[in-house]
């Protein structure tokens, strides 16, 4: 509050006083339900331009798929088997602890059968058949690369550009800048989900879908994966909702006193949180009630659509929250980080998670959404072309991070249909075609949502912040 009163002088303050009146006069000739949250957007000036986009569906791979199985399709992988990789390509490279001081580097091939598909002729590994149903509906990058080696570190690069904890997460960004649709539901919501065996020991940080410097009320609201969605959505014992909204009108009216008193955002952030939990007691169960969906549509997204927590589940509860409003879902799965167990656990990752991601795309497109819905497919890195281990021990297969080039996919949202754009070389080891760094893809996806990723910026300690901080290029030919 002191900051922001020292940076106006009493011209600006008479100036702008106009339009602040104006616009509440006008706020109160708009319909609630119409106006939803729009007015939680700072910059009222947003979208820049007309977007193709209006919400995004995060489907984070953590623990980096290996684009040499998965959709980077090189023979020469299949030719090099056994044989070391060549200096040329690793020399002067970073890697992680797992393989930095490993002497022999010998490459690996495939571990999975490739075939083209669709009229794009899109390669794709036979452990992925439903992606494969959909490939012409996809727009596949494969020559993504990153700085980070390691994967907190990558992870928070992607989700908020910078490797370090402590700037906004892209949902929370959009969020600050362009609202919600939705009455009774956060703006934007996470889901976590991992691996069956638990063979991957990621974390998922709070920090992967939190506001960073951004004030809290637009942080992601984590959903559960067991019992209540939300923490204490449930009243206790004894509580009634009449009971429930009494008490809150009572703490909302104490905080506003606060408020008045300090000037403290953050207590106007409160009392928001009070309201909307208030509102998801009644929003959440219906959201979460299968019973309302076709039987053919719970075949699609597989076996463990129903079980909660899975990430089949999660992929169909992301589309019934954009259904309802929701600018951002965040779904992330851990269980790629295949170092040791490649030849076993990268299939059995897929059975996991190929279906729903699959029937999430084809869901959108029967029912209309997908042409100005986002779905995002993708890791924080790629894996090593050459083995981690030794070539003898079959069994323990693996391979290691590898940030210099790898893949992910996008579908919908105003993206191209049928494309692999940019390419990797012969051993799926570098970039040699249309180079993608994770800053140009924030920017291409704040384009799509129609910003400006240069003109949308934070104030924070005397500087101002932007997702792509002070890189990035919007990558203009894979827009529609």
């Amino acid at each position: 509050m002191l900051d922001f009163r020292a940076q106006h002088t009493r011209r600006q303050f008479f100036g702008k006083m106009a339009l602040g009146l104006g616009t509440a006069a006008l706020s109160t000739l708009i319909r609630e339900p119409l106006f939803g949250q729009a007015s939680q957007r700072i910059d009222l000036s947003l979208p820049h331009f007309a977007p193709r986009a209006k919400r995004i569906i995060y489907l984070f791979q953590n623990g980096a798929p290996s684009h040499v199985d998965l959709f980077d399709y090189k023979p020469k992988l299949r030719e090099w088997h056994g044989k070391q990789i060549p200096d040329e390509l690793t020399g002067g490279k970073r890697f992680s602890t797992m393989t930095g001081n490993q002497v022999n580097r010998p490459v690996l091939s495939e571990i999975s059968n490739f075939a083209q598909h669709g009229e794009s002729g899109a390669w794709v590994s036979d452990f992925m058949p439903h992606t494969a149903e959909i490939v012409d509906d996809l727009c596949f990058v494969k020559s993504m690369y990153t700085e980070a080696v390691n994967h907190a570190p990558a992870i928070t690069f992607f989700l908020t550009g910078s490797e370090m904890p402590g700037r906004p997460t892209m949902g929370s960004w959009l969020t600050y800048g362009l609202g919600t649709e939705s009455q009774d539901l956060p703006a934007f919501v996470a889901m976590t989900s991992r691996d069956k065996e638990a063979s991957c020991g990621q974390i998922f940080y709070d920090y992967y879908w939190g506001s960073g410097f951004l004030p809290s009320k637009f942080q992601g609201v984590k959903f559960r994966g067991g019992g209540d969605p939300v923490l204490y959505l449930s009243n206790p014992e004894g509580m009634t909702r009449e009971m429930r909204r009494e008490l809150l009108n009572d703490l909302s009216e104490l905080n506003e006193i606060n408020k008045s008193a300090f000037g403290d955002p953050e207590i106007e952030t409160r009392i928001a949180q009070y309201e909307m939990a208030y509102k998801m007691q009644m929003s959440v169960p219906g959201l979460t009630d299968l019973s309302d969906e076709p039987q053919h549509i719970l075949d699609m997204y597989g076996p463990d659509v129903t079980r909660q927590g899975t990430y089949a589940y999660n992929c169909l509860m992301a589309r019934r929250l954009i259904e309802r409003g929701v600018r951002f879902v965040q779904c992330m799965h851990a269980g790629w980080d295949q170092h040791r167990n490649l030849t076993y656990q990268l299939k059995t990752q897929c059975l996991d998670t190929d279906a729903p991601s699959a029937a999430l795309v084809k869901d959108l497109k029967q029912r209309g959404l997908l042409e100005d819905t986002l779905v995002i497919w993708g890791g924080e890195f790629g894996r090593t072309p050459f083995l981690q281990g030794l070539i003898e021990d079959k069994r323990n297969w693996g391979r290691d991070h590898h940030p210099y080039v790898f893949t992910l996919w996008m579908a919908g949202g105003g993206v191209k249909q049928g494309l692999t754009y940019g390419a990797s070389d012969e051993f799926g080891f570098n970039p040699v075609e249309n180079p993608v760094h994770v800053h140009d893809f924030q920017a291409t996806i704040l384009h799509l949502l129609g910003i400006d990723h240069e003109q949308f910026t934070y104030k924070h300690q005397g500087r101002r912040y932007r997702l792509t901080d002070v890189h990035g290029n919007v990558v203009r030919d894979i827009l529609g």
